[in-house]
């Protein structure tokens, strides 16, 4: 009986792979990358847009920010906790319509390759490291995996 409730768990989580522990090379060990900036220099006290820039791995999509329906894990950008910097608001781009062959007739939106996100911040004067987070759902064309959440540290340089 223990045998088939072992069986049985390891079928449940078959439908999820492993996004990677750092330090594990292969192609999903990083499914979704930040890439630029590190630093930004922007008027103290005042909204000023940044682009962040991502990039998915080979083989995979995440769901874009509005996600084709309502059960599916959207990707969002947030600025929590940061001592200084406040997001004031996030521009995502449209995202890639796909469909997958084991289900033609639902299309999926969602980021593939190189993908652009534009946040409007404000900042105190001074230097801070903002911590952003970027949560997200990456998928292959047979599953997905968990959800994860990446750190998206920027240092913010208010004049």
């Amino acid at each position: 009986m223990a045998a088939l409730f072992a069986v049985a768990a390891l079928l449940a989580h078959a439908q999820f792979v492993d996004s990677g522990a750092p330090g594990h090379a292969g192609p999903k060990s990083q499914s979704v990358v930040y890439l630029s900036p590190e630093q930004v220099t922007v008027h103290a006290g005042k909204p000023s847009s940044i682009d962040l820039h991502f990039r998915v791995g080979d083989g995979l999509h995440i769901n874009s920010h509005t996600p084709s329906d309502k059960f599916l894990i959207g990707t969002d950008f947030s600025i929590a906790g940061s001592e200084g910097v406040q997001l004031a608001a996030t521009s995502y781009p449209a995202g890639e319509t796909i469909t997958l062959a084991s289900d033609p007739n639902t299309r999926l939106s969602v980021y593939t390759g190189d993908f652009v996100i534009r946040a409007q911040i404000v900042s105190a004067a001074g230097n801070h490291l903002a911590q952003g987070k970027l949560h997200y759902q990456a998928c292959d064309r047979n599953q997905c995996m968990p959800p994860k959440t990446i750190t998206v540290p920027i240092d913010v340089i208010a004049q």
